[in-house]
């Protein structure tokens, strides 16, 4: 096939964006022009796809209709499927949508670039073309999941948990640090469980400990840390190492006892208030982040309450709420009726984000006066748009910065909050 030029689109997690951008870094190595989320159909689309709840499967579907449409009229062209909405429905993509040309499941790049006329090379495993903003990038630690979660796709999507080796994600991480990055997120579906597969025991600890004496990687970020098992001397490395952000990201999903039994997770009621209290014993300044479910089947008014009272006491600093998606190949779906009306859901969902909105203006409120480092990822009118150790890019609030100089994206400066709003803060140089 001839080299020429390929617009990768991707959908859905951090997860699948570092799938896509190795992707790019073997078939810009290949000799082909590599774009991403280009509104122009190229001469070979490839869309990596999300098929987790149904909002992200239609999303996936709309996206692959409107570049066949694009390709088709411009009268020539190649579309490509990849990703998680491949893997789970493969037979009854193939059987309904005869525009695209190949169907290619996860963890397969090697068959993507064969199908393109190349070769796949080892030697650029831990190497990518990093996308979007330059000074911050995911690192994927694993790939997988060994939970049995209820409401879950994500085991019989992307199979066991399997951890990348320690000295593969050091290499990849110095690779990272070369081109400019200055911030690091690790992502798993459980970094919790990291090690555990392959060393025989927990070790983010150990590979956060490495990762930071990379000189020019300034912050490290962990997302999605399992409450069960929650690795405790994580915190302590928080309060030690400076290059640590004080962020914990931990899905709790709900706190009622028996809705936790139906969603099969492996931690209670009770002990995810102890270990929630802990962590903020332990790491008081840390903000602490969480996911939670509303209208998973047989949750009901009394149980619902349970959480909501339950933020409020915890009051949360970071907070995203989701409608329960009855997916097909779940637990969940296989042993429950999906009872709740989706009215009830959203409603719900509604109230959570309501509290948690008054929530944050109240600690954002607290906040005004305190001094902070902030990472600038951009500039918008008049403001710098930027981070603290408290914020994840794209999910979490912004700091609205004035300054008299300019000042650079990706630049670490410290500030003065002047000023807030419910997920927003305003701030000025010191």
């Amino acid at each position: 096939m001839k080299k020429n030029k390929v617009n990768i689109v991707t959908l859905g997690c951090s997860k699948n964006t570092v799938d896509s951008q190795k992707l790019m870094r073997q078939l810009e190595a290949g000799g082909y022009h590599v774009t991403a989320d280009s509104n122009d159909a190229a001469d070979i689309v490839i869309v990596n796809t999300c098929g987790f709840i149904l909002d992200a499967k239609e999303e996936s579907i709309e996206t692959i209709i409107d570049y066949a449409e694009k390709i088709k009229e411009k009268g020539h062209g190649k579309l490509f499927v990849m990703g998680c909405l491949t893997e789970r429905y493969r037979n009854e993509l193939i059987g309904s949508m005869p525009e695209v040309d190949t169907w290619f499941g996860v963890n397969k790049p090697a068959e993507i670039i064969n199908r393109l006329g190349l070769v796949y090379d080892p030697a650029l495993t831990g190497e990518r073309k990093i996308t979007g903003l330059p000074h911050y990038a995911y690192l994927k630690i694993a790939e997988g999941c060994d939970r049995t979660c209820s409401f879950c796709a994500i085991p019989g999507i992307r199979g066991s948990y399997i951890s990348t080796p320690i000295e593969d994600l050091v290499t990849e991480t110095k690779f990272l640090a070369e081109q400019g990055v200055k911030e690091l997120i690790l992502i798993a579906q459980d970094l919790s469980y990291y090690g555990i597969d392959l060393y025989g025991k927990q070790k983010l600890s150990e590979l956060v400990s490495q990762l930071s004496e990379i000189g020019s990687i300034e912050w490290i970020r962990l997302h999605y840390l399992y409450p069960s098992n929650f690795p405790m001397e994580i915190l302590d490395l928080m309060n030690s190492n400076p290059k640590i952000c004080k962020y914990i990201d931990i899905p709790i999903q709900h706190i009622s006892d028996s809705i936790l039994k139906k969603m099969r997770r492996a931690h209670s009621g009770p002990e995810t208030r102890t270990l929630l209290n802990e962590i903020r014993r332990k790491v008081p300044e840390a903000a602490i982040r969480t996911t939670v479910i509303a209208g998973h089947p047989g949750e009901t008014e009394e149980n619902f309450k349970e959480l909501l009272d339950y933020i409020k006491e915890f009051r949360f600093d970071r907070l995203g709420a989701f409608r329960y998606s009855h997916e097909d190949g779940t637990y969940g779906f296989a042993n429950f009726d999906d009872d709740i009306p989706e009215k009830i859901k959203e409603k719900r969902v509604s109230s959570i984000m309501s509290l948690q909105q008054q929530i944050a203006g109240e600690l954002n409120e607290a906040g005004t006066g305190k001094t902070m480092k902030v990472l600038i990822d951009r500039k918008e009118g008049v403001f710098y748009i930027g981070r603290s150790q408290f914020d994840s890019p794209e999910i979490d609030q912004e700091i609205l910065v004035t300054s008299s100089k300019k000042i650079e994206p990706g630049t670490f400066i410290n500030v003065r909050v002047t000023g807030s709003t419910e997920f927003d803060l305003y701030a000025e140089v010191i």
